[in-house]
C-alpha cells in the first residue's frame, strides 16, 4: 500500500465491491489472471488510454464543434461488437499456429474464462449505455427517478472506466493464454476501429492533416507499445507469439566475457621475470674462497716459530 498524508491509498483489489472500482477489478480481473510481467509496459498502456480520452474530448469540444454524446455511445457499442466477433477469430488462429508445436487440451480453461470475461464486458457496455440512453431519451420522470438515474449512471460510467483499465491490461484474461495475446489483439481490434474512418473518408469534420492524425493516432500508438511489449517479451523472458504457451526459450542473455588470456611467449606481465632474482649467486659469497687467494701461505708449512 501507499501511504497517503491522511491515511492509506487501497488497491482496486483491496476496495469494496459495491464500488464501481472493486466491483470492475472483481468482474474483470479474477484470480485465475495472471499479473502483468513488464511493469512498464503496464504503465505505457495506461498512459495511451489517458492521452486518447484526452485527445478525443479534445477534438469533439474544441474542433469538431461540441461533444455529442450520443455520437460517444455508438461509437463505444460499435467497438464492443467489433470486440465480440474479432477477439475469437484471432485466438482461433492463433489456435491453429499453436497447434503445430503442442497440445491444446490445456488451454481450454483460460479459454473458457476468457470467453466469459469478454460477454461479461459486452453485456456490461450494452446494458449501462442502454439504460442511460433510454433515460436521457425520456427525460423527466420525478425527482427520485432523476436521482437514481443520476447516481447509477456516475457509478456505471466510472465502472466501465475502470472495466476499460483492466481490459486494456490483460484484454479478456487472454494473457492466461498466452502472454502475447494482449498486445496482438489490442493492434488488431485498434486497426479495425480505424480501417472504417479510412476507407470512407470520414474525418470527422476535421482538416485533411487532423483528420488523418486522430484516425490514425490510436492504432499507431497500440502498434508501437505492442510491438515494444512483445519485444520485452521475448528478450526477458523467453516468450514468442508463434511459440506454444507452454514452450519457452532462453532469453538472450550476452555471453560471459572471457578472462583476459596472455599472448603466447609473452609472459604474465605483472609476474615475476623468468629465473630468480633474488636468488644466492653461484657458490657461497660468505665462505672460504676458492684455493688460497694471497699465495702460498707461511714459508714454513710446520711451526713458524721454529727454526
Amino acid at each position: 500500500m501507499v501511504r497517503r498524508r491522511y491515511g492509506y491509498r487501497r488497491s482496486a483489489a483491496e476496495t469494496s465491491r459495491w464500488w464501481p472500482r472493486g466491483a470492475a477489478y472483481a468482474v474483470f480481473h479474477p484470480s485465475w489472471i495472471p499479473e502483468p510481467l513488464d511493469p512498464v509496459v503496464d504503465h505505457l498502456k495506461r498512459y495511451r488510454i489517458i492521452a486518447g480520452l484526452i485527445a478525443t474530448v479534445g477534438v469533439y469540444t474544441s474542433v469538431a464543434g461540441g461533444f455529442d454524446f450520443a455520437q460517444v455511445m455508438e461509437n463505444v457499442l460499435i467497438a464492443g461488437l467489433v470486440l465480440m466477433v474479432i477477439t475469437p477469430l484471432t485466438v482461433g488462429v492463433m489456435l491453429l499456429v499453436w497447434r503445430r508445436s503442442g497440445p491444446l487440451r490445456a488451454l481450454k480453461s483460460p479459454l473458457l474464462g476468457s470467453l466469459r470475461v469478454l460477454l461479461c464486458f459486452v453485456g456490461a457496455l450494452v446494458g449501462i449505455l442502454g439504460i442511460l440512453s433510454l433515460a436521457a431519451a425520456q427525460g423527466g420522470g420525478g425527482l427520485v427517478f432523476s436521482f437514481f438515474m443520476a447516481f447509477g449512471g456516475i457509478w456505471g460510467l466510472i465502472f466501465l472506466a475502470q472495466a476499460a483499465v483492466q481490459v486494456n491490461s490483460n484484454f479478456f484474461g487472454t494473457a492466461a493464454i498466452h502472454r502475447c495475446l494482449p498486445p496482438l489483439l489490442a493492434t488488431v481490434t485498434s486497426w479495425l476501429m480505424a480501417l472504417p474512418d479510412l476507407l470512407t473518408g470520414d474525418l470527422h469534420g476535421l482538416s485533411f492533416t487532423m483528420g488523418i492524425l486522430f484516425v490514425l493516432g490510436a492504432p499507431v500508438a497500440v502498434t508501437g507499445i505492442a510491438l515494444f511489449e512483445m519485444s520485452r517479451l521475448r528478450r526477458h523472458h523467453g516468450i514468442r507469439l508463434r511459440a506454444h504457451p507452454h514452450v519457452r526459450i532462453a532469453p538472450t542473455v550476452p555471453p560471459p566475457r572471457p578472462p583476459h588470456v596472455p599472448a603466447p611467449g609473452s609472459g604474465y606481465p605483472y609476474g615475476p621475470p623468468q629465473g630468480q632474482p633474488y636468488g644466492p649467486p653461484q657458490g657461497n659469497p660468505y665462505g672460504p674462497p676458492q684455493g688460497q687467494p694471497h699465495g702460498g701461505g707461511y714459508p714454513n708449512p710446520g711451526n713458524p716459530y721454529g727454526s
